[in-house]
């Protein structure tokens, strides 16, 4: 077999070996394209990217200082300017009770009436008595009369005379003896319709009709209440009642007590009574036990809506010079400690804690933490964060007082 002329087989002829090299050049003119458009795409999408947001426009408030009243609040037990125990004075069958529980009563009304029978014979036995003895009065006047003129003629001895001048002193003290028993009598007579001895309002009724009551009852037939004015105690601590003192002049505590303000009673409602008060009793010394010395307030109440028994709470008003103050809507709580985003001059915020001394209406009183002057964020700071830049927005006092009350 002749080699040497042997051809080549198809599928290595030059045509296909040229057909190759070409398809190659494609797919690598097609890969090319291919990566370049993603790097092309990918620096359209780094080029489309969003731009980092704006900082959030806040409200932004310059605090002050200025003069302020804080309130301070004790609490109160109230009582009538006369409570009473109604006591039966003697011993009886409790025959009527002219009186239901909670009725208002006048002074001398009759409340309940004790069987009088009694009392009523022991005042005619007394009676009697007296009248025996000022027969015997009337008797040993005559014996004396007549002893007169014998004794002055020598007719008896002076002795019988002075033997009746005896007898007539002793029916005389017999007399006054016997009165005495009458008006005790009397008196036992009226204890049995025990009446009211103020005007006020009748508390509960314990002893019914047909009870025995007596002198000794450990429990009061009732109690009796004059509120047409009340009296409410309240204590202050020794710190307390030193700053209560020095903000008022005078040079004596009844001076200052002349000075004082009117004073607020807080019910337990929390609601405030209409008509204001008058601190005007201090105790004259600290409670041993509890280091706190009692005062008293009085409030009118002619319409007997407070009663004896009550309670609730006084409220003060202390007077502060040139406070810092913050809204308590610009605070925040965290951990039992309040608060505040400060603004630097790069309007970044800074979280502040703050020392808070006292309320003054809807603002809080800084003891420590910022000053007069500071700038602080008034709302939207529940998403603050400590570092955050902002674009500070200046209140006017209306928008502050429309941020505060809105909240």
């Amino acid at each position: 077999m002749n080699t040497g002329n042997a051809r080549m087989p198809q599928f290595f002829n030059k045509e296909n070996v040229q057909q190759i090299k070409t398809n190659t050049k494609m797919k690598n003119v097609i890969i090319t394209s291919f990566i370049l458009a993603l790097v092309l795409s990918s620096c359209a999408d780094k080029s489309q990217a969003p731009a980092a947001p704006a900082p959030p426009l806040l409200p932004v408030l310059a605090i002050t200082s200025e003069n302020t009243t804080t309130d301070a609040e004790y609490p109160a037990s109230i009582q009538g300017t006369v409570d009473v125990e109604i006591r039966p004075q003697v011993s009886g069958n409790l025959e009527r009770v002219f009186v239901d529980e909670g009725a208002y009563v006048n002074k001398g009304q009759t409340l309940f009436k004790i069987n009088e029978r009694p009392f009523r014979e022991q005042l005619n036995n007394a009676l009697a008595s007296l009248h025996a003895y000022e027969a015997a009065l009337i008797n040993a006047q005559l014996e004396v009369d007549k002893l007169t003129p014998l004794v002055q003629n020598k007719v008896v001895s002076d002795y019988q005379l002075k033997t009746a001048k005896a007898s007539q002193k002793i029916a005389a003290a017999n007399i006054e003896q016997a009165k005495a028993m009458v008006g005790s009598a009397k008196i036992n007579l009226g204890y049995t319709n025990v009446t009211a001895p103020v005007s006020g309002y009748i508390g509960r009724l314990p002893k019914k009709q047909g009870s025995l009551v007596s002198a000794t009852d450990v429990e009061p037939l009732t109690n009796l209440s004059d509120v047409h004015e009340v009296y409410a105690y309240f204590s202050l601590g020794e710190t307390d009642f030193i700053n209560f003192k020095a903000q008022y002049a005078g040079n004596t505590l009844g001076d200052k007590l002349k000075k004082l303000p009117p004073v607020t009673l807080v019910l337990a409602d929390n609601n405030a009574y209409p008509q204001t008060g008058k601190i005007d009793m201090v105790d004259g010394q600290f409670d041993k036990t509890t280091g706190a010395i009692t005062l008293r307030a009085t409030f009118p109440n002619a319409g007997g809506t407070l009663r004896s028994g009550n309670t609730g709470r006084i409220r003060l008003g202390l007077q502060h010079d040139d406070a810092v103050l913050v809204p308590q809507s610009a605070t925040v709580e965290m951990q039992d400690k309040v608060f505040v985003f400060t603004v630097n001059k790069e309007n970044k915020v800074t979280k502040m804690p703050i020392t808070v001394s006292g309320k003054s209406g809807t603002n809080y009183i800084i003891k420590d933490g910022v000053k007069s002057g500071d700038q602080i964020v008034l709302s939207g700071i529940d998403k603050l964060q400590d570092g955050q830049a902002i674009q500070p927005e200046k209140s006017s006092p209306a928008k502050v007082a429309q941020i505060i009350n809105k909240k």
